[in-house]
């Protein structure tokens, strides 16, 4: 089992973009997504996922289309546009530039300053 990880703020839009990005999405798939691509290590609890997804939504980021959930039930499917593909992009450097500025200084011993 992995072990888990908060959340940092800032990062749950981020995720949900990516998670959205390997196919359309409800919103409990969603959360069931971003479980799945971080090995249980972050979890999403959903009085936070969907504020973020009507955020998102407003933003332009996501498009939305009704259908039936894989229990038949009617549910909202997440797709992103154009824009969301370019946030998701975006953000993904900044966070890789930032993952790897952390580990640089992490990594650091005193005898290297």
């Amino acid at each position: 089992m992995t072990e888990r990880a908060d959340l940092l703020p800032g990062t749950l839009d981020l995720l949900i973009l990516k998670a959205v990005s390997l196919g359309a999405l409800h919103g409990y798939g969603a959360l069931l997504r971003i479980n799945q691509i971080t090995h249980g290590a972050l979890v999403v609890e959903q009085g936070a996922l969907y504020p973020a997804l009507y955020r998102l939504e407003h933003q332009g980021l996501l498009d939305t289309e009704w259908g039936a959930s894989e229990h038949n039930r009617r549910a909202k499917f997440y797709r992103l546009t154009a824009a969301g593909r370019k946030r998701l992009r975006d953000e993904t450097e900044s966070w890789n530039r930032t993952a790897a500025a952390m580990t640089a200084a992490l990594g650091t011993r005193s005898r290297e300053v």
